[in-house]
């Protein structure tokens, strides 16, 4: 399997990633985690501590929470460089939303600490 180093990916052009130097890149690259998600698999949800943040890399996840009626409600896709659950990681909040893959995914699962390193070191990620 061939591992897509950040700072190559394409990805980055379409998210905060783009804000990072060459070496936090690097230092985020080294850290991360490529999954394959199944289609139907859920990558994390409503109410999980997310210890890191998820870019996609390929296939479309759908977020949704649940309404007090109890059915699913979907907020958004995200596709191909975006990135999911950065929201809840930095403000170390429980995710409000459920992340379920809606066919075959590649993901990068990027480290809590790889990011807050970074946002104590750069101020252009953090306004990103």
């Amino acid at each position: 399997m061939e591992h897509s180093r950040c700072e190559n990916c394409i990805v980055r052009q379409f998210n905060a990633l783009r804000a990072m130097s060459k070496e936090e890149l690097k230092q985020v690259s080294d850290s991360k985690i490529t999954k394959q998600v199944k289609k139907g698999e859920a990558l994390f949800e409503e109410g999980d501590k997310l210890n890191g943040v998820y870019c996609v890399r390929h296939g479309v996840s759908k977020l949704s929470k649940l309404s007090p009626n109890g059915k699913d409600q979907i907020v958004k896709l995200a596709s191909k460089g975006e990135v999911m659950g950065q929201r809840s990681v930095i403000a170390e909040e429980h995710t409000n939303l459920t992340a379920v893959a809606v066919n075959d995914m590649e993901v990068c699962f990027i480290p809590k600490e790889s990011i807050t390193t970074t946002l104590q070191k750069n101020p252009n990620f953090t306004l990103e």
